[in-house]
């Protein structure tokens, strides 16, 4: 059986350098806990998350490419790891161990004489200098003791005519530090060490991004900072004897032309450099967070700056040297925060920036006119634990709902001219002001949601979503949305305060939209849009909301897990509960949203909720380490009515732990429970006459397996049997460490058939599993508690 990697979804994590771009192509950036390695290029006009690294243990902070293939990656866990990386996959990886708090800068430089001379700094108020030897081996050779302070960003770089190098960096006292390597022909007892020899003022908050460029013989450094200015600092050399050093006085004396005063030094060894102030730009209104160089084939400079102002500028200098605004781009309206870095690409032609909410944006320069700059198509995804996941009845596309309060929806980009499909994301339906916990889709173009809240919400799609979902996706049959499309809103919007999506019927034109509702509704009005391609971030922060059909008011807690029938005529919803009462299933019907009925049964929180494949059965699993099964009565009402008709209980449970999940077979023979303690069971009902009458009510444990040292957090079974002539049953399972294992079940035994590792799989805790219906080959969709969203391709052969 052999398991690819079909779609990974998964946001930048929330920190200044989180993602480089290198010149490889690829960009690397920090995910949870990982390394997300990202072609913007993919299948020429598209972008896929190619694979993640897996080492660290805590949120990774920053991430640097140090060339073509070497990339640097530090976190909360006080590790930074230098990785040697391929197209596909990680050659190897060193540990750079040291720190004892989270490393939160770094930076490389090749040295001439060939070894890598690497730098990083953490939260422990100390910065480490690295060597790492030509056969791989890594030592610190200094660690700088910050007395207190905290670095906030630093850069290593080549001085001008010589073989040292110059570290900068930036910390909490808004300086900026300049440590030079002290040579051996200074005759200096410490050659090789590094020592402070100046520091750069002027900013008046903290420096938070820093970068150099040669330009010609001399050194260029951009500081940007969080009082809204960038710096440009040129370090030039001036030789080895001492030049004289002029006051204004003699300038002024000379009818020399007044320059900006330069400071003289000598940077670890004979030859001396004059450190003077460039120039100072201001263009941008909140804090600077990054600051990037590019230099052309023609040697010609620009520099990136990325700013929390929603903007990113890029400057370049005139024919008498002003710097000046060339392009500016970034998000209109929408509810982020703006950017907290961004990044030119090796060639110079695009430009990546990442946000608050963690999505990349990506600007492409035209090769026609060189001042216009498009949008490029990028892959997302949630910025905190993903809870849960739902497959579309016949698998078109798949939902998610994130602890980040956004619910997603996540569809095929189908291109006839392209071999391959590459997964986006496609509309953001539910953006909420509760952290979002459960899921169940009712049909294509509705579904419910529950979050950290009492209340379930239910919601239906709009005509502008269909049309440019039926397009993207290439969807030729579609009777679903053919019914609903005159009826339907054309969108939705959030009115201010408020957490409900109310529906856009009529969209006024643009003349009207600007002068009246614009200044009422500046950053939620809905402009409907038609999309050739898949939309970008702010088009999904505004512009592609689900209008909120109906509340549902019943449960005493927030709500915690949700279930549909297959027709979607029913839904079922449960809370956290600490007793019977508030442990109790409401079953809901969906057409004139009244309640039907309580379910009683367990004593603490229903962790999951199942309906058998023909709706004939309610399965429950819950934290009181009971299952209960209640099967459908018939009855004269439209809507028939459940009884608990089975459970376990002290005496016939096979479980000792919390049980996580439950699922059903798709011929609904079995059904398979998992808990804490690593056991897994498959139960089905038998034609044998119990000889004792008991609460299982001639259900038994049909199949178990158990997995020493494991909790088994999610179980699916496969939408069709692995050999249709022996009844061989495919299920996956996921674990509280991040691992799934896919096992198939035949005549009562397990057996092994793949193992993901946390790299292909999760590194945190797999909170659902589901395998895509109506699909041939199977396919499986997993989410995490490490903000992963993954769909795997599994071939049987």
């Amino acid at each position: 059986m052999k398991v690819t990697n079909l779609y990974t979804s998964v946001a930048c994590n929330r920190t200044t350098e989180c993602a480089d771009w290198g010149p490889s192509g690829l960009i690397a950036y920090g995910a949870c806990n990982a390394v997300a390695v990202l072609d913007p290029r993919y299948n020429g006009n598209s972008a896929k998350i190619l694979y993640t690294l897996v080492e660290h243990t805590k949120r990774v902070n920053i991430v640097r490419w140090l060339d073509a293939q070497y990339l640097l990656s530090g976190a909360d866990d006080g590790n930074a790891v230098l990785w040697q990386l391929d197209r596909d996959s990680a050659k190897d990886k060193i540990l750079l161990k040291g720190h004892t708090s989270g490393v939160n800068a770094m930076d490389g430089v090749l040295c001439p004489n060939g070894i890598w001379l690497l730098a990083t700094a953490a939260a422990d108020n100390s910065l480490k200098l690295w060597h790492l030897q030509a056969d791989k081996q890594v030592s610190c050779f200094q660690t700088v003791q910050l007395d207190g302070g905290f670095c906030l960003t630093l850069r290593l770089t080549l001085l001008p005519k010589t073989e040292q190098v110059l570290l900068a960096f930036s910390t909490d006292d808004e300086t900026v530090a300049l440590w030079a390597e002290q040579s051996a022909a200074s005759g200096d007892a410490n050659a090789g060490q590094f020592k402070c020899a100046h520091k750069l003022s002027g900013h008046e908050d903290w420096v938070r991004g820093l970068d150099f460029v040669y330009d010609g013989d001399d050194l260029l450094l951009a500081s940007g900072s969080q009082d809204n200015f960038i710096r440009l600092w040129r370090i030039a050399a001036r030789g080895t004897d001492k030049p004289v050093q002029k006051n204004i006085l003699d300038v002024l004396n000379d009818n020399d032309e007044l320059r900006v005063e330069e400071k003289l030094l000598q940077l670890g060894g004979e030859t001396w450099y004059a450190v003077s102030l460039e120039s100072v730009l201001y263009g941008h209104e909140g804090w600077v967070y990054g600051v990037h160089w590019h230099k052309n084939e023609k040697q010609e400079l620009r520099l990136l700056s990325a700013s929390i102002d929603k903007t990113v500028i890029v400057w370049a200098p005139t024919d008498v040297g002003v710097w000046l605004e060339q392009v500016r781009v970034g998000e209109v309206g929408g509810n982020s925060m703006g950017f907290y870095g961004g990044k030119f690409a090796h060639d110079g032609r695009s430009i990546m920036a990442h946000s608050y909410q963690g999505g990349f944006h990506i600007w492409n320069q035209s090769q026609e006119q060189s001042h216009l700059w498009t949008s490029n198509v990028i892959v997302g995804g949630h910025y905190s634990q993903v809870r849960d996941l739902a497959w579309e009845h016949e698998g078109t596309y798949l939902m998610t709902v994130s602890a980040d309060q956004t619910t997603r929806l996540h569809a095929p980009w189908v291109q006839a001219d392209k071999p391959t499909t590459t997964w986006h994301e496609l509309a953001r339906p539910q953006v909420h002001g509760y952290d979002m916990q459960a899921l169940a889709l009712l049909s294509r173009y509705k579904f419910a949601s529950g979050a950290e809240e009492k209340i379930v919400r239910t919601f239906q799609a709009t005509a502008n979503f269909i049309e440019n979902f039926r397009h993207i996706s290439g969807l030729a049959n579609d009777a679903a949305g053919d019914a609903l499309l005159e009826s339907l809103p054309k969108g939705a919007s959030v009115p201010s305060l408020g957490l409900s999506n109310k529906a856009v019927y009529k969209v006024d034109t643009a003349t009207e939209a600007t002068t009246t509702r614009k200044e009422e509704y500046p950053e939620n009005y809905f402009v409907p849009i038609t999309l050739q391609t898949p939309p970008q971030e702010e088009t999904l922060m505004q512009n592609t909301l689900w209008p909120e059909l109906q509340k549902l008011y019943g449960h005493g807690y927030e709500i915690y897990a949700l279930a549909a029938t297959a027709d979607g005529q029913l839904l079922a919803s449960t809370c956290r509960a600490s007793n019977a009462e508030h442990a109790q299933i409401i079953l809901w019907n969906t057409s004139n949203w009244k309640q039907l009925q309580k379910l009683p049964g367990h004593q603490l929180t229903v962790t999951q909720l199942r309906f058998s494949p023909d709706g004939r059965y309610l399965l429950s699993v819950s934290r009181d380490r009971r299952w209960f099964l209640y099967e459908r009565q018939q009855t004269d009402e439209p809507l028939d009515s459940y009884v608990p008709v089975a459970n376990t209980d002290n005496s016939n449970g096979v479980h000792t732990r919390i049980i996580w999940s439950c699922d059903w077979s798709h011929d609904g023979k079995y059904f398979v429970t998992s808990s804490r303690e690593g056991k897994v069971v498959a139960w089905t009902r038998t034609k044998e006459q119990e000889s004792e009458p008991s609460s299982l009510n001639g259900w038994q444990a049909a199949a178990m397996l158990e997995l020493k040292q494991e909790s088994i957090t999610a179980v699916s079974f496969a939408h069709s049997f692995l050999d249709q002539q022996d009844g061989v049953y495919v299920l996956a399972l996921g674990t509280e460490r991040g691992i799934i294992k896919i096992y198939q079940l035949h005549k009562g035994q397990w057996q092994l058939r793949c193992d993901l590792d946390k790299n292909l799989a999760h590194h945190l805790t797999v909170k659902r599993l589901q395998f895509r219906p109506g699909q041939q080959q199977l396919q499986l969709a997993s989410c995490g508690e490490d903000h992963l969203v993954r769909i795997y391709d599994i071939s049987l052969t």
